[in-house]
């Protein structure tokens, strides 16, 4: 940090590295400048993306220490798009960084979901999450939209690692019922779209171990109160 270069410079230029630097790709981390340090606000998907925003951020603040406050709180769903309309990594930084957020938190989804074959006295495996992970789920909602309201990188994740279900919201003028390409039932639980505080869907087992979802189970099976 040079002697006559303004704090609020070198913020910026810190978020700017962050946004760009593909080991980093993030938006949402704040970034402040107190007695001479330069403290890091927020929540990152992995440990490995907590080291990379603290390197991204200690290359441009060279000489003052970097404290790192950053947060683990794994998302690993996103926007981006499906086929016919999907966005790409190019353009402004903001969003080259969006669509990056979900190319590198995709695999923390897979993962995540992997990690629960290990786990003793798992029943099914659901996958919840923010956007929609097929166009399925979005259809009434306008088609130049669909890039800010998922993506189909969270479906490939899913349908790798295997799950009995797939839950989201967001996309308030879409559709409930979807599926993978895998063949993994998809349901969009927005409030406008299923009308009710909430729905009630069960998972038929055709053995001790795997719960699956089939065209009768899986619809509502109660009203609200």
């Amino acid at each position: 940090m040079s002697a006559w270069e303004p704090d609020e410079y070198l913020v910026a230029r810190i978020q700017d590295a962050l946004a760009r630097d593909q080991r980093a790709g993030e938006l949402g981390i704040e970034v402040r400048i107190a007695g001479g340090k330069v403290f890091l606000h927020g929540a990152v998907s992995s440990e490995e993306r907590r080291a990379a925003v603290a390197a991204v951020a200690g290359d441009v603040a060279i000489g003052p220490d970097v404290c790192d406050e950053t947060e683990v709180a794994p998302r690993a769903d996103g926007g981006g798009g499906f086929a016919g309309a999907c966005a790409t990594e190019v353009g402004e930084a903001e969003m080259r960084a969006f669509v990056a957020h979900t190319r590198v938190r995709a695999p923390a989804l897979q993962e995540q979901l992997e990690a629960l074959d290990g786990t003793e006295r798992v029943d099914a495996r659901i996958a919840l999450m923010h956007y929609a992970p097929v166009p399925d789920t979005l259809a009434g909602e306008r088609l130049e939209i669909h890039p800010f309201l998922g993506s189909y990188l969270s479906a490939e994740a899913v349908d790798a690692a295997g799950a009995d279900l797939v839950v989201h919201g967001h996309a308030h003028g879409g559709t409930e019922k979807g599926v993978t390409p895998g063949g993994i039932h998809v349901r969009n639980v927005a409030q406008p779209v299923i009308r009710h505080a909430y729905n009630l869907y069960r998972l038929q087992s055709d053995d001790a171990d795997m719960a699956c979802p089939t065209e009768d189970a899986d619809a509502p099976v109660g009203t609200p109160a």
